[in-house]
This record gives structure tokens, C-alpha cells and sequence, in this order.
């Protein structure tokens, strides 16, 4: 039998491991699922024969290098910041190694040895980054195969609720890690090109600066700038495109009522909110607000943020309970964000018949080799099942699976720290991706590029 060590049992491991499972007799597979709490790893084994489950704390080393030791391959679905303890081990004993995230400058700074070894350490194979790459990488290189030239490159993606499950006002539940929903877009301004020229959107303007996105079906979405869209130019070899553009998706509206509680500071995460244990949601939007003797709450907020009383974002305020007396933060050393995270996850949190929704948007402009100008709108939308095997479950799972099993299998053969930009990774990925329904649909156009004010023409 062929040993997979997967490392952590969080929300995007279930279709992971039933992938595993249902390979398992035909590719000779025993699978271990490692998790600090081990009711987790035992929670995903499902009483599958080739499943069992340890515990196993990504700091502390014995437990760590054992299970890495014995296994073929180790996938690591723990949070970033802790893929490099894997890592290290990993190359010690001589193990190729997958993760869904971001390559980290320290993982970056392993590829030399990674190489030496003759080990594969795939990175962002998960669904932004992963599917995203793969799918654009696709058919960026069928453009160029046909001696087309990029000049326009723009990509979206949203975690969002799926139309029978979209029962609020915001059109939005947490698909995914709450607290990446709060913090989106902090830390520097949003960096893309746009007709050849360098944008910036600073994060106080960021939620007030939307592009509009129509997919079949599904209706009508909006866009907000992603922090650094310029890194995909060498990733891409796109380094002549003259707009490179990526961003999140949201249902139209969510960005303007978002932008009250930026403007508020509310996603503010630097600094604690003293006493915020026993802080009152009421207490905690006081806060924000100048000193009245005369005016409640509401009316300050209204006044401050120049909101009508028959304005929807009025509504979508009183939605999330945000002006309730009653009811506690009860974070002990809160910063703003935890203590809104905390708020928003009462009413958008998924109920237990709720179903996700992944949706991912592609533009491709390019001039053909004829020098006509056309543009390939490129989309993919996935719906969940349940609570356990979300869309996001899905879309970040089963690229993971499958592309360690091709490792295992050497199908893919190159060495080093990789992402999947190359052939060799997308293209039999993306094929077996379809056999689950993570398919794209594209249409083709006429490519007008931007008027002046910069909506597409």
C-alpha cells in the first residue's frame, strides 16, 4: 500500500479524503489524516477501511516527522503559515509535498534543495490560487499557440451562498475562513494596470470601486479589487498586457454596505477594544460614533454615514442585529474585526440545509494572428451539496487530490517548489476537474477594450 499523510481536517478536507477513499482499492492507497484535535481526523475517515487517524500537533516534532517518515506523499492542508514546518521535514526524509497555498518566501527559498532531492512540492493547486492558474494558463497558452497576443487579462473569484440559500439582505454567507471575509483588502492599496497604465485603489476606496460582471444563469455580480494584481505579469509571462486586473466577487451591493464599516473602522485589526468581553454589539457601533447626550445610536450612525431611513443599507444594518443591547462580543482583548467577525457569523453563518456557490470569471483580450482584437469570457460556477462537501470543499479538494495522486503516480514529473502554470500540471487536471463538473463555459467577442472612464466599451 501507498502511504498519503494528509496534515489538518478543516472544511476544505472532506471531498479531499472521499477522493482518496474512492481510489484507494484501484491505487493501492492507505490514507492518514493527521489533526490536533483528533475527533476531526476521525470525523473525515468515515469508517473507510484504507482511512485511519492520528493526532498530530504541526509543532511538535515527533509526532510531526514520524507520520512524514512513514508516508509517500504529505499533503498539508493546515493554514499557510504552517506549511514550512512540513516542509523542512519533507525534504529531511526525502517526501514530495502539496498545499493549496500561497508559496510563502520561505517555501520559495527551499526550491534549490527541493530540486537536489528530485522531490516535487506543489503550491497553489487549491481553487484561487490553483484552478484559477490552470483554467487561465490554458487558455492563455492556446491564444499564443495561435499567434495571438494578450493585451487584456482580468480574473475573479467569489465564495458565495447559492441562489436557494441566499435568504438575507446582504446576498452573502461565510463559505470560508470569516476572518479573511473581515480583514479583504487591508495591509496596502490594490496595485493593477489598466490600459497601460498603473493603478492603485487605497483600502479606505477600495469597496467604492466595482466592476460589473454578468454570468449565464447566475445574473448579475460585482467585483472588487484584490491587493496585487501586478505579481501575475511573470507568473503569466504576460509582461506586455497592457490591463491586468483581479478581484473578488460579491453579489451587486454587498461592496457599498460593506464600505460602512471600513469607513466606521470596524475592519480595523490593529489595536484591542478594551473591556470588548463584556461589550455590547450596541456598545461596540457606539463606539465608533461621536459623543451625543440627545441622539441614540441609530441616529448618530444615520446622520454619520448620511444614510436615509428608507435606504436598503439601513435594512441590511438592522438585519445583522448590530444596534442589540443584549448581546455580547464576549472576546476577551477584541480587536474591531474579530469583534465584527463575531456579529456578522450570527446571521451569516451557513444553516445546516444551506448550499455554497464557487464562481470564477475569466477575460481574455487579445489581438488573433490576423490583428483582429476579440476578448474570451471564460466562467465556472459550483454548487455545493452541504454543509461538509461545500463548493469551496470541492474546488480547493479535489485539485489538491488530484494532483497529488499524479505526483504519487509521476505523471507529473517536474521537480522543485511549483505552481500549476505549466502543461504538464493544468492540463490533465483540468480534464479529470470536468469528470466532477468544475468545467468553463467561454463566449467570444469583439474586443473593445475601455472608454476613457474606464468601463469596457
Amino acid at each position: 500500500m501507498r502511504k498519503i499523510v494528509v496534515i489538518g481536517a478543516g472544511k476544505s478536507t472532506a471531498v479531499l479524503i472521499q477522493y482518496f477513499q474512492e481510489k484507494s482499492i484501484p491505487e493501492h492507497l492507505e490514507i492518514t489524516i493527521g489533526d490536533i484535535a483528533i475527533e476531526n481526523a476521525q470525523r473525515l475517515t468515515n469508517g473507510h477501511s484504507n482511512t485511519n487517524a492520528i493526532q498530530l500537533d504541526v509543532f511538535d516534532k515527533a509526532s510531526r516527522s514520524r507520520a512524514i517518515e512513514q508516508a509517500d506523499i504529505v499533503v498539508s492542508m493546515l493554514p499557510a503559515r504552517f506549511h514550512i514546518e512540513v516542509a523542512k521535514d519533507c525534504l529531511h526524509y526525502g517526501k514530495s509535498l502539496v498545499t493549496a497555498s500561497y508559496v510563502s518566501p520561505e517555501m520559495r527559498a527551499l526550491d534549490a534543495k527541493v530540486k537536489e532531492k528530485g522531490l516535487t512540492f506543489m503550491n497553489e493547486i487549491g481553487v484561487d490560487p490553483g484552478i484559477d492558474h490552470m483554467s487561465a494558463m490554458q487558455v492563455i497558452d492556446r491564444i499564443r499557440a495561435g499567434g495571438g497576443k494578450i493585451v487584456l487579462f482580468e480574473s475573479f473569484t467569489g465564495g458565495l451562498v447559492a441562489p436557494e440559500s441566499d435568504t438575507n439582505l446582504w446576498n452573502y454567507k461565510f463559505t470560508w475562513n470569516p476572518r479573511n471575509v473581515v480583514v479583504a483588502g487591508q495591509g496596502s492599496a490594490a496595485e493593477f494596470l489598466q490600459e497601460g497604465t498603473y493603478k492603485y485603489i487605497p483600502y479606505h476606496k477600495l469597496f467604492r470601486r466595482t466592476e460589473f460582471l454578468e454570468v449565464s444563469g447566475y445574473g448579475r455580480f460585482e467585483a472588487y479589487a484584490n491587493r496585487n494584481s501586478l505579481q501575475y505579469q511573470s507568473i503569466y509571462g504576460l509582461d506586455h498586457v497592457q490591463t491586468l486586473f483581479r478581484g473578488t466577487i460579491r453579489r451587486v451591493g454587498f461592496s457599498r454596505a460593506w464600505n460602512m464599516f471600513v469607513q466606521l473602522g470596524m475592519t480595523a485589526d490593529d489595536y484591542i477594544l478594551q473591556d470588548s468581553e463584556t461589550m455590547s454589539y450596541r456598545a461596540f457601533t457606539n463606539s465608533f460614533l461621536p459623543y451625543s447626550p440627545t441622539d441614540s445610536v441609530e441616529l448618530k450612525l444615520r446622520h454619520y454615514l448620511k444614510i436615509d431611513q428608507d435606504d436598503i443599507i439601513w435594512d441590511k444594518l438592522l438585519e445583522i442585529d448590530i444596534f442589540n443591547a443584549e448581546k455580547m462580543i464576549g472576546i476577551p482583548k477584541a480587536t474591531p474585526a474579530q469583534a465584527l467577525q463575531k456579529i456578522l457569523m450570527d446571521t451569516w453563518s451557513l444553516e445546516s440545509q444551506d448550499k455554497d456557490m464557487l464562481v470564477m470569471y475569466h477575460k481574455f483580450g487579445y489581438e488573433d494572428s490576423n490583428g483582429k482584437r476579440k476578448q474570451i469570457d471564460s466562467t465556472m460556477v459550483s454548487v455545493g451539496e452541504n454543509q461538509m462537501y461545500t463548493a469551496m470543499a470541492k474546488t480547493v479538494g479535489l485539485p489538491v487530490a488530484i494532483a497529488t495522486l499524479k505526483i504519487l503516480n509521476q505523471q507529473i514529473t517536474t521537480t522543485g517548489v511549483l505552481i500549476p502554470t505549466q502543461k504538464e500540471v493544468y492540463e490533465p487536471i483540468l480534464k479529470e476537474l470536468e469528470g466532477y463538473g468544475i468545467q468553463f463555459k467561454e463566449t467570444t467577442c469583439e474586443y473593445k477594450g475601455y472608454n476613457p472612464d474606464g468601463v469596457r466599451g
